[in-house]
């Protein structure tokens, strides 16, 4: 049965976050094709690169991360105090005129 996310997440009990999501149809982001034999190994930076640039983005920590060939787990922290702090111009990604 599917829970709605609001009745998941609860700052109050704990602001970390186990995360994980994997590929569809048993696909492989990473690694090498074995129909192909090409590697995708490169794929793996981008993950943690594109990683990065959300944390900074968001008010979201990333304790630890694995990104594995089909799928990634994420260990992240709400920082609900900084996303508190954010202005209303913060919070939509733009800056005051």
């Amino acid at each position: 049965m599917t829970i709605a996310r609001s009745r998941q997440i609860s700052l109050q009990d704990t602001p970390y976050y186990h995360v994980v999501s994997r590929c569809v149809r048993r696909a492989f982001l990473c690694g090498e094709d074995a129909h192909s034999g090409q590697s995708y190994e490169h794929r793996r930076q981008w993950v943690v690169d594109r990683l990065g640039q959300l944390s900074r983005l968001f008010a979201i920590g990333i304790c630890a991360y694995a990104v594995m060939s089909n799928h990634y787990h994420l260990v992240l922290k709400v920082d609900a105090e900084q996303a508190q702090g954010w202005s209303e111009w913060e919070t939509l990604g733009h800056p005051p005129f």
